[in-house]
């Protein structure tokens, strides 16, 4: 089975003239939680690909800790010709320069956490990496702005779309669309 998993990331690496759809979701509860998804953009933007979609910026509680700051969160909706080995690189590289510190203790408050959901209908699982990815069925901060840009996208292990997740989503905690302070 891993030898698939190499033949197709070989395959990625391979085809440079190919572009990929890959749908990021972007997002952090420290610091100025805009000024960090805009930079995670331009990043994203200058190292991965060009950004087709983006939903709009959504506010959620913590999920799976506990934080007295809530989260910002956007999905976006990237073409690029970079292999999901290569796009991991660019996340890890984008995450440390926005502050990023992994503890390696579960889930904390951070900068900015840059997940892969999907990379075309590509099933992927290495150690490094799984695609699609394999919570986001259980994270509603992830499948509310996933919906709004992607409602009808059919999920490659599920065979459902996003809009059908959503409703059988039994993550209770709240996602709000964003509204920023203006003072």
């Amino acid at each position: 089975m891993g030898t698939t998993y190499k033949k197709i990331e070989y395959v990625c690496y391979a085809n440079h003239n190919v572009m990929a759809k890959v749908y990021l979701s972007i997002g952090g509860n420290l610091g100025d939680r805009e000024q960090y998804i805009t930079s995670a953009r331009d990043a994203i933007a200058s190292r991965i690909g060009t950004i087709k979609k983006s939903s709009s910026i959504f506010e959620s509680e913590p999920w799976g800790f506990e934080s007295d700051q809530n989260f910002l969160n956007q999905v976006l909706v990237v073409e690029t010709s970079l292999s999901p080995a290569a796009i991991m690189l660019e996340i890890s590289y984008i995450e440390s320069k926005l502050g990023r510190e992994r503890t390696g203790k579960g889930y904390s408050s951070r900068t900015m956490d840059i997940d892969v959901l999907f990379y075309d209908h590509l099933i992927l699982y290495t150690p490094e990496l799984i695609v699609p990815h394999k919570q986001l069925h259980k994270r509603r901060f992830i499948i509310e702005p996933l919906k709004e840009i992607a409602p009808d996208y059919i999920h490659p292990l599920f065979s459902i779309t996003i809009s059908e997740i959503a409703l059988t989503c039994s993550d209770t905690s709240k996602v709000w669309k964003y509204e920023p302070i203006n003072v």
